[in-house]
């Protein structure tokens, strides 16, 4: 009975290997930094992020003044007047978060902004990795700037170059260069 196990197991590892699919892998965070484009988007993006910050850090500084304001007078007001003063100071707080979150928050306009202005750049990659794939006959291409965690990626199967020349964008030996020099 093992033998037959033994021997059914052998056969499935030789016809699986026989029809064996040719895989290969990107650095798509590498491709996005040799495009100019996505220069400009991540500066574009940056100063939008700063004026958010800007605005929520002001609204931030007038909750802090009015609850120091609150303090430095609190001995003198009446419980009426110390109920309105918090009620001013919570919306106020709330005011600031709810900035906060509707900037920066999941799905808020950091995001959306990020997506808008990235979005058609990873488009691009895509389109070329898909001509690249095909040009090479290659089954299944992975990122290796994603999720997937790559424990060790023989370059003979890296096709960032390739992906690189589909899009028009740096030599060859400069790109090599530059990735080795990041890996160090």
């Amino acid at each position: 009975m093992k033998l037959k196990l033994f021997l059914l197991t052998g056969i499935l590892f030789i016809v699986q290997s026989g029809f064996s699919q040719k895989l290969g892998y990107i650095d798509s965070k590498f491709i996005l930094g040799k495009m100019p484009e996505y220069k400009q988007a991540s500066s574009e993006l940056g100063a939008q992020s700063q004026k958010w910050q800007t605005e929520i850090e002001a609204l931030r500084n007038e909750v802090d003044k009015l609850r120091k304001e609150y303090m430095a007078e609190e001995v003198l007001l009446t419980e009426d007047m110390k109920k309105e003063r918090q009620a001013v100071i919570a919306k106020k707080d709330k005011e600031s978060k709810d900035a906060q979150n509707k900037a920066f928050g999941f799905e808020g306009l950091y995001f959306l902004k990020k997506q808008e202005l990235v979005k058609p750049l990873q488009d691009k990659i895509f389109e070329a990795v898909e001509k690249v794939c095909k040009k090479k006959k290659i089954a299944i291409m992975f990122d290796k700037a994603g999720d997937l965690v790559m424990i060790y990626t023989n370059p003979a199967h890296d096709y960032t170059d390739f992906v690189l020349e589909e899009l028009g964008l740096g030599d060859k030996d400069d790109t090599v260069n530059e990735k080795n020099k990041d890996k160090k």
